[in-house]
Protein backbone atom coordinates (compact mmCIF):
# COMPACT_ATOMS: atom_id res chain seq x y z
CA UNK A 1 0.00 0.00 0.00
CA UNK A 2 2.88 2.38 0.76
CA UNK A 3 4.46 1.90 -2.67
CA UNK A 4 1.06 2.42 -4.27
CA UNK A 5 0.65 5.73 -2.39
CA UNK A 6 4.19 6.91 -3.23
CA UNK A 7 3.66 6.27 -6.96
CA UNK A 8 0.46 8.29 -6.91
CA UNK A 9 2.11 11.17 -5.03
CA UNK A 10 5.05 11.31 -7.44
CA UNK A 11 2.63 11.51 -10.37
CA UNK A 12 1.24 14.75 -8.91
CA UNK A 13 4.49 16.66 -9.53
CA UNK A 14 4.38 16.76 -13.37
CA UNK A 15 0.60 17.22 -13.27
CA UNK A 16 0.82 20.34 -11.09
CA UNK A 17 3.72 21.69 -13.12
CA UNK A 18 1.71 21.34 -16.34
CA UNK A 19 -1.30 22.93 -14.66
CA UNK A 20 0.76 25.95 -13.64
CA UNK A 21 1.86 26.48 -17.26
CA UNK A 22 -1.67 26.14 -18.65
CA UNK A 23 -3.07 28.42 -15.97
CA UNK A 24 -0.45 31.09 -16.61
CA UNK A 25 -1.04 31.07 -20.39
CA UNK A 26 -4.83 30.98 -20.05
CA UNK A 27 -4.95 33.99 -17.73
CA UNK A 28 -2.77 36.05 -20.08
CA UNK A 29 -5.07 35.11 -22.97
CA UNK A 30 -8.15 36.58 -21.28
CA UNK A 31 -9.55 39.71 -22.95
CA UNK A 32 -8.96 42.97 -21.16
CA UNK A 33 -6.10 44.89 -19.60
CA UNK A 34 -5.40 44.26 -15.88
CA UNK A 35 -3.75 47.68 -15.51
CA UNK A 36 -6.78 49.42 -17.01
CA UNK A 37 -9.12 47.35 -14.84
CA UNK A 38 -7.10 48.40 -11.78
CA UNK A 39 -6.90 52.11 -12.62
CA UNK A 40 -10.46 52.53 -13.89
CA UNK A 41 -11.92 54.46 -16.81
CA UNK A 42 -9.79 57.56 -16.23
CA UNK A 43 -6.49 55.71 -16.66
CA UNK A 44 -3.91 57.53 -18.76
CA UNK A 45 -1.32 55.80 -20.99
CA UNK A 46 1.41 56.91 -18.59
CA UNK A 47 -0.31 55.42 -15.54
CA UNK A 48 -1.04 52.18 -17.43
CA UNK A 49 2.62 51.89 -18.44
CA UNK A 50 3.69 52.55 -14.84
CA UNK A 51 1.41 49.80 -13.47
CA UNK A 52 2.53 47.35 -16.17
CA UNK A 53 6.16 48.02 -15.27
CA UNK A 54 5.45 47.77 -11.53
CA UNK A 55 3.83 44.34 -11.77
CA UNK A 56 5.91 43.03 -14.68
CA UNK A 57 3.03 42.87 -17.17
CA UNK A 58 5.28 44.46 -19.81
CA UNK A 59 7.82 41.63 -19.62
CA UNK A 60 7.84 38.64 -22.01
CA UNK A 61 5.64 35.73 -20.91
CA UNK A 62 8.64 33.50 -20.28
CA UNK A 63 10.16 36.06 -17.92
CA UNK A 64 6.83 36.52 -16.13
CA UNK A 65 6.42 32.75 -15.71
CA UNK A 66 9.95 32.24 -14.37
CA UNK A 67 9.39 35.05 -11.88
CA UNK A 68 6.05 33.52 -10.86
CA UNK A 69 7.56 30.04 -10.34
CA UNK A 70 10.46 31.47 -8.33
CA UNK A 71 7.96 33.24 -6.06
CA UNK A 72 5.99 30.02 -5.60
CA UNK A 73 9.18 28.16 -4.68
CA UNK A 74 9.68 30.65 -1.84
CA UNK A 75 6.08 30.23 -0.68
CA UNK A 76 5.09 33.66 -2.00
CA UNK A 77 1.82 33.59 -3.93
CA UNK A 78 1.85 37.33 -4.52
CA UNK A 79 -0.51 40.06 -3.41
CA UNK A 80 -3.60 41.57 -4.94
CA UNK A 81 -2.72 44.85 -6.68
CA UNK A 82 -6.23 46.09 -5.98
CA UNK A 83 -6.38 45.50 -2.21
CA UNK A 84 -2.71 44.90 -1.35
CA UNK A 85 -3.68 41.78 0.65
CA UNK A 86 -1.46 38.69 0.31
CA UNK A 87 -3.13 35.99 -1.76
CA UNK A 88 -2.18 33.17 0.62
CA UNK A 89 -3.50 34.99 3.67
CA UNK A 90 -6.79 35.83 1.97
CA UNK A 91 -7.21 32.25 0.81
CA UNK A 92 -6.53 30.80 4.26
CA UNK A 93 -8.95 33.29 5.79
CA UNK A 94 -11.81 32.42 3.42
CA UNK A 95 -11.15 28.75 2.73
CA UNK A 96 -12.53 27.43 6.08
CA UNK A 97 -15.94 28.88 5.21
CA UNK A 98 -15.94 27.03 1.89
CA UNK A 99 -14.74 23.81 3.56
CA UNK A 100 -17.56 23.91 6.10
CA UNK A 101 -20.12 24.51 3.37
CA UNK A 102 -18.64 21.78 1.15
CA UNK A 103 -18.61 19.24 4.01
CA UNK A 104 -22.24 20.02 4.83
CA UNK A 105 -23.26 19.62 1.18
CA UNK A 106 -21.24 16.41 0.81
CA UNK A 107 -22.71 14.87 3.96
CA UNK A 108 -26.19 15.71 2.72
CA UNK A 109 -25.45 14.10 -0.66
CA UNK A 110 -23.64 10.97 0.53
CA UNK A 111 -25.61 10.12 3.67
CA UNK A 112 -28.89 10.34 1.75
CA UNK A 113 -27.70 9.44 -1.75
CA UNK A 114 -26.11 6.02 -1.16
CA UNK A 115 -29.00 4.50 0.86
CA UNK A 116 -31.61 5.96 -1.51
CA UNK A 117 -29.75 4.66 -4.55
CA UNK A 118 -29.38 1.22 -2.95
CA UNK A 119 -33.06 0.88 -2.04
CA UNK A 120 -34.10 2.17 -5.48
CA UNK A 121 -31.97 -0.57 -7.09
CA UNK A 122 -33.39 -3.24 -4.78
CA UNK A 123 -36.89 -2.24 -5.88
CA UNK A 124 -36.11 -1.56 -9.52
CA UNK A 125 -39.22 -0.79 -11.52
CA UNK A 126 -41.31 -0.10 -8.43
CA UNK A 127 -42.87 3.06 -7.09
CA UNK A 128 -39.86 3.94 -4.94
CA UNK A 129 -37.48 3.45 -7.85
CA UNK A 130 -39.59 5.61 -10.15
CA UNK A 131 -39.82 8.32 -7.51
CA UNK A 132 -36.06 8.28 -6.93
CA UNK A 133 -35.19 8.44 -10.62
CA UNK A 134 -37.66 11.29 -11.21
CA UNK A 135 -36.45 13.15 -8.12
CA UNK A 136 -32.81 12.83 -9.16
CA UNK A 137 -33.65 14.29 -12.57
CA UNK A 138 -35.32 17.26 -10.90
CA UNK A 139 -32.30 17.68 -8.61
CA UNK A 140 -29.95 17.86 -11.61
CA UNK A 141 -31.94 20.26 -13.77
CA UNK A 142 -33.16 22.76 -11.18
CA UNK A 143 -30.77 25.75 -10.95
CA UNK A 144 -28.96 26.03 -7.64
CA UNK A 145 -29.87 29.68 -7.13
CA UNK A 146 -33.57 28.91 -7.70
CA UNK A 147 -33.50 26.16 -5.08
CA UNK A 148 -31.57 28.44 -2.74
CA UNK A 149 -34.18 31.19 -2.93
CA UNK A 150 -37.00 28.67 -2.48
CA UNK A 151 -35.33 27.29 0.64
CA UNK A 152 -34.86 30.79 2.01
CA UNK A 153 -38.51 31.60 1.32
CA UNK A 154 -39.94 28.47 2.92
CA UNK A 155 -37.57 27.89 5.84
CA UNK A 156 -36.30 31.41 6.44
CA UNK A 157 -38.78 34.10 5.50
CA UNK A 158 -41.91 31.96 5.82
CA UNK A 159 -45.01 31.31 3.76
CA UNK A 160 -48.44 32.73 4.61
CA UNK A 161 -50.78 30.58 6.64
CA UNK A 162 -49.92 27.54 8.74
CA UNK A 163 -46.78 26.83 6.70
CA UNK A 164 -45.18 29.87 8.35
CA UNK A 165 -44.13 27.59 11.22
CA UNK A 166 -41.43 26.16 8.92
CA UNK A 167 -39.50 29.45 8.95
CA UNK A 168 -37.05 28.50 11.68
CA UNK A 169 -33.63 28.61 9.97
CA UNK A 170 -31.22 31.53 9.35
CA UNK A 171 -30.89 32.64 5.75
CA UNK A 172 -27.56 34.47 5.53
CA UNK A 173 -24.09 34.58 6.99
CA UNK A 174 -22.15 31.97 8.93
CA UNK A 175 -23.24 32.96 12.42
CA UNK A 176 -25.65 35.26 14.21
CA UNK A 177 -24.02 38.63 14.84
CA UNK A 178 -25.22 38.83 18.45
CA UNK A 179 -23.52 35.59 19.49
CA UNK A 180 -20.17 36.01 21.18
CA UNK A 181 -17.84 33.38 19.74
CA UNK A 182 -14.11 32.77 19.81
CA UNK A 183 -12.50 31.89 16.49
CA UNK A 184 -9.09 30.26 16.36
CA UNK A 185 -9.25 28.27 13.13
CA UNK A 186 -12.08 30.13 11.38
CA UNK A 187 -13.98 26.84 11.23
CA UNK A 188 -16.96 28.10 13.19
CA UNK A 189 -18.39 24.70 14.18
CA UNK A 190 -14.99 23.35 15.20
CA UNK A 191 -14.11 26.52 17.10
CA UNK A 192 -17.35 26.32 19.04
CA UNK A 193 -16.66 22.71 20.03
CA UNK A 194 -13.01 23.41 20.93
CA UNK A 195 -13.87 26.37 23.15
CA UNK A 196 -17.00 24.63 24.54
CA UNK A 197 -19.14 27.47 23.25
CA UNK A 198 -21.79 25.00 22.22
CA UNK A 199 -24.40 27.67 21.52
CA UNK A 200 -22.05 29.19 18.93
CA UNK A 201 -21.33 25.77 17.40
CA UNK A 202 -25.04 24.96 17.16
CA UNK A 203 -25.78 28.36 15.65
CA UNK A 204 -23.09 27.73 13.01
CA UNK A 205 -24.66 24.35 12.23
CA UNK A 206 -28.07 25.99 11.77
CA UNK A 207 -26.54 28.49 9.34
CA UNK A 208 -25.08 25.58 7.36
CA UNK A 209 -28.35 23.73 6.77
CA UNK A 210 -29.97 25.76 3.99
CA UNK A 211 -26.83 26.52 1.93
CA UNK A 212 -25.67 22.92 2.46
CA UNK A 213 -28.93 21.54 1.06
CA UNK A 214 -28.90 23.96 -1.86
CA UNK A 215 -25.29 23.19 -2.75
CA UNK A 216 -25.69 19.45 -2.17
CA UNK A 217 -28.82 19.00 -4.30
CA UNK A 218 -26.96 18.26 -7.55
CA UNK A 219 -24.36 15.94 -5.94
CA UNK A 220 -27.23 14.14 -4.18
CA UNK A 221 -29.01 13.49 -7.47
CA UNK A 222 -25.79 12.27 -9.10
CA UNK A 223 -24.90 9.98 -6.18
CA UNK A 224 -28.41 8.46 -6.16
CA UNK A 225 -28.32 7.67 -9.87
CA UNK A 226 -24.75 6.32 -9.80
CA UNK A 227 -25.41 4.16 -6.72
CA UNK A 228 -28.58 2.78 -8.27
CA UNK A 229 -26.83 1.91 -11.53
CA UNK A 230 -23.84 0.32 -9.78
CA UNK A 231 -25.95 -1.76 -7.39
CA UNK A 232 -28.16 -2.97 -10.24
CA UNK A 233 -25.09 -4.11 -12.12
CA UNK A 234 -23.60 -5.91 -9.12
CA UNK A 235 -26.87 -7.62 -8.16
CA UNK A 236 -26.81 -9.47 -11.47
CA UNK A 237 -23.27 -10.80 -11.02
CA UNK A 238 -22.64 -14.53 -10.57
CA UNK A 239 -20.85 -14.18 -7.23
CA UNK A 240 -23.94 -12.53 -5.69
CA UNK A 241 -26.19 -15.37 -6.88
CA UNK A 242 -23.64 -17.86 -5.58
CA UNK A 243 -23.62 -16.18 -2.18
CA UNK A 244 -27.42 -16.40 -2.03
CA UNK A 245 -27.39 -20.06 -3.05
CA UNK A 246 -24.94 -20.81 -0.21
CA UNK A 247 -27.47 -19.40 2.26
CA UNK A 248 -25.50 -16.34 3.40
CA UNK A 249 -27.47 -13.77 5.30
CA UNK A 250 -28.68 -10.80 3.28
CA UNK A 251 -26.75 -8.39 5.49
CA UNK A 252 -23.47 -10.16 4.72
CA UNK A 253 -24.25 -10.32 1.00
CA UNK A 254 -25.02 -6.59 0.95
CA UNK A 255 -21.93 -5.56 2.93
CA UNK A 256 -19.30 -7.93 1.53
CA UNK A 257 -20.38 -8.40 -2.05
CA UNK A 258 -22.86 -5.76 -3.22
CA UNK A 259 -21.83 -2.50 -1.61
CA UNK A 260 -18.09 -3.21 -1.61
CA UNK A 261 -18.06 -3.70 -5.38
CA UNK A 262 -20.70 -1.08 -6.19
CA UNK A 263 -18.88 1.65 -4.27
CA UNK A 264 -15.96 1.93 -6.71
CA UNK A 265 -17.75 4.08 -9.33
CA UNK A 266 -19.64 5.89 -6.57
CA UNK A 267 -16.30 6.78 -4.94
CA UNK A 268 -15.14 8.33 -8.21
CA UNK A 269 -18.27 10.48 -8.42
CA UNK A 270 -18.02 11.55 -4.79
CA UNK A 271 -14.36 12.49 -5.29
CA UNK A 272 -15.14 14.63 -8.32
CA UNK A 273 -18.04 16.30 -6.52
CA UNK A 274 -15.82 16.96 -3.50
CA UNK A 275 -13.30 18.77 -5.67
CA UNK A 276 -16.06 20.82 -7.27
CA UNK A 277 -17.55 21.77 -3.90
CA UNK A 278 -14.17 22.79 -2.47
CA UNK A 279 -13.55 24.92 -5.54
CA UNK A 280 -16.19 27.27 -4.25
CA UNK A 281 -19.83 27.75 -5.10
CA UNK A 282 -20.27 31.28 -6.38
CA UNK A 283 -24.07 31.26 -6.65
CA UNK A 284 -24.69 29.58 -3.29
CA UNK A 285 -22.23 31.83 -1.48
CA UNK A 286 -23.76 34.91 -3.11
CA UNK A 287 -27.36 34.00 -2.24
CA UNK A 288 -26.57 33.16 1.39
CA UNK A 289 -23.93 35.91 1.89
CA UNK A 290 -21.34 33.23 2.60
CA UNK A 291 -17.84 34.64 2.95
CA UNK A 292 -15.98 31.88 1.08
CA UNK A 293 -13.56 31.67 -1.82
CA UNK A 294 -16.28 31.47 -4.49
CA UNK A 295 -17.50 35.04 -4.11
CA UNK A 296 -13.94 36.38 -3.81
CA UNK A 297 -12.85 34.49 -6.93
CA UNK A 298 -15.78 35.94 -8.86
CA UNK A 299 -14.70 39.46 -7.86
CA UNK A 300 -11.14 38.69 -8.95
CA UNK A 301 -12.36 37.54 -12.36
CA UNK A 302 -14.42 40.71 -12.77
CA UNK A 303 -11.44 42.91 -11.86
CA UNK A 304 -8.84 40.87 -13.81
CA UNK A 305 -6.83 40.46 -10.62
CA UNK A 306 -4.13 38.12 -11.97
CA UNK A 307 -2.43 37.55 -8.62
CA UNK A 308 -5.63 36.37 -6.92
CA UNK A 309 -6.73 34.33 -9.94
CA UNK A 310 -3.37 32.59 -10.24
CA UNK A 311 -3.17 31.83 -6.55
CA UNK A 312 -6.74 30.73 -5.98
CA UNK A 313 -7.03 28.61 -9.13
CA UNK A 314 -3.69 26.96 -8.38
CA UNK A 315 -4.90 26.17 -4.86
CA UNK A 316 -8.08 24.69 -6.33
CA UNK A 317 -6.04 22.60 -8.79
CA UNK A 318 -3.94 21.28 -5.90
CA UNK A 319 -7.14 20.41 -4.03
CA UNK A 320 -8.47 18.52 -7.04
CA UNK A 321 -5.18 16.63 -7.29
CA UNK A 322 -5.24 15.75 -3.59
CA UNK A 323 -8.86 14.62 -3.79
CA UNK A 324 -8.02 12.41 -6.77
CA UNK A 325 -5.09 11.03 -4.79
CA UNK A 326 -7.42 10.23 -1.89
CA UNK A 327 -9.83 8.51 -4.30
CA UNK A 328 -7.00 6.42 -5.75
CA UNK A 329 -5.89 5.36 -2.28
CA UNK A 330 -9.47 4.58 -1.33
CA UNK A 331 -9.71 2.39 -4.43
CA UNK A 332 -6.82 0.37 -3.06
CA UNK A 333 -8.62 -0.04 0.26
CA UNK A 334 -11.95 -1.07 -1.29
CA UNK A 335 -10.44 -3.39 -3.89
CA UNK A 336 -6.91 -4.69 -3.07
CA UNK A 337 -6.54 -5.96 -6.65
CA UNK A 338 -6.05 -2.36 -7.78
CA UNK A 339 -2.92 -2.05 -5.63
CA UNK A 340 -1.44 -5.11 -7.32
CA UNK A 341 -2.30 -3.82 -10.80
Amino acid sequence: MLKFAIRRILLLIPVLFGLSILLFIWLRALPGDPARALLGEKATPESIARVNAQYGFDQPLVVQYVRYISQLARGNFGASPRTGEPVLGTFLDRFPATVELAVAALLFAVVLGIPLGYFAAKRAGGILDTFMVSGSLVGVVIPVFVLAYLLKLVFGVGLPGPLNVLAVLPTSGRQTATIEATHYTNFYVLDGLMTREFDAAWDAVLHLILPGIALGSIPLAIVVRMTRASVLEVLNEDYVRTARSKGLKQFLITRRHVLRNALLPVTTVVGLQTGALLAGAVLTESVFAWNGIGSYLFAAITNLDFAVLQGFILFIAILYALVNLAVDLLYGVIDPRIRVA
